[in-house]
């Protein structure tokens, strides 16, 4: 029979009881203090890792996608700066660790960037193809060199410097 050890407001069996793994979306509210006052700052994310098991230095890594860029953070399982732990949603993964995710994420970015017309092509220029057009034009007739760099088209602003 095992007992809960309480550490400092923190329940070790009611974590070990909440089974997370990856796969998971959890909020994560953890404890920050700034001036002396202690307020709580919500993490949303999926859980990419769960490592060390059940025991005292087990940790899990959450990833979040915050304006527009990746962020992971570490969290150990039974920390007393970790105020609550809610699993949001479980999903079925085939991973006992999700790292490919990252890759995923920046896979499926280039593919949309590769995807988006750009903008003031006509349907002309279209029905050419991308073989037949020469950069010079895409970038005289079309597109302004400063949206075309924007927009990630380095080959425009590469071939009008030359």
């Amino acid at each position: 029979m095992t007992t809960a050890i309480n550490i400092s407001g923190v329940d070790m069996e009611a974590r070990r009881a909440l089974g997370i793994r990856a796969g998971d979306t959890v909020r994560v509210s953890q404890k920050i203090e700034e001036k002396g006052k202690v307020r709580l700052q919500a993490f949303e994310g999926l859980v990419l890792a769960r490592k060390h098991g059940s025991e005292a230095g087990g940790t899990f890594t959450v990833r979040r996608v915050a304006s527009g860029v990746g962020v992971e953070k570490i969290f150990p399982l039974y920390s007393p700066m970790i105020d609550k732990i809610e699993i949001v949603k479980r999903a079925t993964v085939r991973r006992a660790k999700l790292y490919y995710i990252r890759d995923k994420v920046s896979r499926e970015a280039r593919r949309l960037l590769r995807r988006t017309r750009m903008m003031g092509t006509s349907s002309t220029d279209h029905e050419k193809g991308p073989a037949l057009r020469s950069l010079g034009e895409v970038g005289k007739e079309t597109v302004p060199v400063e949206s075309a760099v924007e927009v990630g088209v380095d080959a425009v602003a590469a071939e009008q410097s030359e």
